[in-house]
């Protein structure tokens, strides 16, 4: 399921086992280095940007150092593991070229624009021992491991039915212009746009699913652009999504991605016994509800005050609210770098990133006519995290 993984050459030390390399330094790499604040133990033993521009002003504003390629970037931290946040565009050849040099990588999502350079991907790591980790991490965070607690302690009793959204609003008509990190990064509109919501945004709670779940068998979905002459330039990738999700050993699930939608970032997981919630996919701490079926003179109906679950705390590193997100960037390489230093199986497998990739895939480019996909690849569901047993 994804071979013997190699540990870092520098074994138990835990300075080497807790260094990384960003290779990119847009705006999600300001997101990571918040969360690194957060982060004790860890290093950062390098950045690379191809925009020489843009690298001096992220390094100048974090003091951490700039290197002049990839080859540098690689060599001067030969332990280090690499946070591939570069272009999605750019992620399979990136990726690759850090592979080949047998360096364990953790990518931001997704893993490949298309599923056969995800496949070789998957190939190469498990072939050479090395772990191939796919953003979004949240499903490592307090909210969704709440969640996966409740599920598995029969809470709302079997569930039955998910509703989960993703809809972002309308975004064209936001004032993204005005987006900046604090390092000066400014949105990529036009990127964004091209690679689509639901390859930005459909992960984080395909990660919760299938953590909880384990693998979908198979996806009936539809995509389409609802806004054609968005800012920049084209083509772009459809601006909705839809997904009826069919798991292996898991309860039907509705999907939606959009940034068309009003703001709505809700789970829903239905019950014989009610409905768990929670509303914000994008914050770690976000409250997981309960509300418990009830009849009410004839009337059908779920309990007006639902009951709060939580976890014995603590749990991780919290991270500041910063624009709609509260979450920890850094949760999945510190999985990574925590799985190589015990030398233990990894939470989140090679073979977690290349079916989260499948399945959002055949979701972003099912258009009108695709019908139902059965999926190719499969996982393990994720083992819970310490304090959520």
């Amino acid at each position: 399921m994804g071979g013997t993984v190699k540990p870092n050459s520098a074994g138990a030390d835990s300075r080497a086992a807790g260094q990384v390399v960003l290779l990119g330094c847009g705006f999600v790499a300001d997101l990571y280095m918040r969360s690194l604040q957060a982060t004790p133990g860890i290093e950062v033993a390098g950045v690379w940007d191809r925009d020489a521009t843009r690298l001096a002003a992220f390094c100048t504003h974090w003091d951490v150092p700039a290197r002049d390629g990839l080859a540098a970037l690689l060599a001067r931290a030969p332990n280090a593991l690499v946070l591939n946040l570069t272009n999605p565009a750019e992620h399979f050849e990136t990726t690759k070229a850090c592979l080949e040099a047998d360096r364990h990588v953790y990518s931001e999502k997704p893993l490949a624009m298309m599923l056969d350079d995800a496949k070789t991907l998957h190939t190469m790591a498990t072939e050479k021992g090395l772990m191939l980790a796919s953003a979004p991490c949240s499903a490592l965070g307090e909210a969704a491991q709440t969640l996966g607690h409740a599920i598995r302690s029969g809470i709302a009793g079997i569930p039955r039915l998910i509703y989960a959204e993703l809809d972002d609003g309308f975004v064209p008509q936001a004032a993204y212009d005005k987006w900046l990190t604090e390092s000066g990064a400014p949105w990529p509109y036009e990127d964004e746009f091209r690679v689509g919501c639901t390859l930005e945004h459909a992960g984080y709670y395909l990660t919760w699913l299938i953590s909880w779940f384990g693998p979908v068998r198979t996806v009936v979905a539809s995509s389409a652009e609802t806004i054609p002459d968005k800012e920049g330039s084209g083509p772009f990738a459809p601006d909705f999504a839809t997904a009826t999700l069919f798991f292996a050993n898991g309860p039907v699930t509705r999907l939606t991605c959009s940034i068309v939608a009003p703001h709505d970032h809700g789970i829903r997981i239905v019950g014989d016994k009610g409905v768990l919630s929670c509303k914000a996919a994008w914050d770690n701490s976000a409250k997981v509800r309960f509300a418990r079926r009830i009849n009410l003179r004839r009337r059908l109906m779920e309990h007006p005050f639902p009951q709060t679950v939580r976890l014995k705390q603590p749990t991780h590193p919290k991270v500041k609210r910063w624009g709609a997100a509260a979450m920890n960037f850094m949760l999945g390489p510190v999985e990574v770098l925590e799985a190589l230093r015990d030398g233990r199986p990894c939470r989140l497998t090679n073979d977690f990133a290349l079916h989260l990739t499948e399945v959002t895939l055949a979701i972003q480019n099912a258009g009108e006519t695709s019908g139902a996909q059965t999926m190719s690849t499969t996982c393990d569901r994720m083992e819970p995290m310490p304090w959520a047993k």
